[in-house]
């Protein structure tokens, strides 16, 4: 059986994420970007995200699979769903619930790119430093994290544990 061990209180992601809402909305004033989510994990996130900020918005989602069942990355990333929006000449944030390895992240800005935004920059719930691949810049990131696999707010471990107010640590 699975132990939850508790990284983050509900109080304290709510406080993270306030001042990013605060940080993003001084940053882009006057621009209402486009704030991509990525599915699943990151909805929660951005669902709280966009609540703190004091600018329009206007929101997408894209989704990728590269883990399946497993705790490890497959490494073959494939979309699920692409935007459907145009960003063209738009400033756009890609939120995502947790930066790992890299690998998916790197794909993703390469993908939006190609669309010919403005900008692109990378907003994430965690940044876990332990088993990054591919330097990205996190230009917003609430909280780092030097391992483990994490659960709760938004994030999943074979669908389960989505529902968790709080982050935890999932030890095996």
């Amino acid at each position: 059986m699975p132990e939850l061990i508790p990284i983050l209180p509900e109080e304290s992601i709510a406080a993270m994420v306030a001042a990013i809402g605060r940080k993003m909305s001084l940053d882009y004033e006057g621009r209402n970007p486009i704030l991509i989510g990525v599915l699943k994990g990151a909805f929660v996130f951005l669902s709280d995200l966009i609540r703190q900020m004091t600018i329009p918005v206007i929101i997408d989602f894209l989704q990728t699979s590269s883990y399946g069942s497993e705790t490890t990355s497959c490494g073959a990333i494939r979309f699920v769903k692409e935007i459907g929006v145009n960003i063209k000449d738009q400033h756009v944030v890609l939120v995502e619930d947790i930066v790992d390895t890299g690998k998916t992240l790197s794909f993703l800005i390469d993908y939006l790119q190609g669309f010919c935004p403005a900008s692109v920059k990378v907003c994430t719930l965690i940044d876990k430093q332990e088993r990054r691949e591919k330097e990205i810049e996190i230009d917003y990131a609430c909280h780092c994290l030097s391992k483990g696999f994490v659960v709760g707010y938004g994030l999943d471990f074979n669908e389960k544990y989505r529902y968790l107010p709080g982050l935890y640590h999932l030890k095996y």
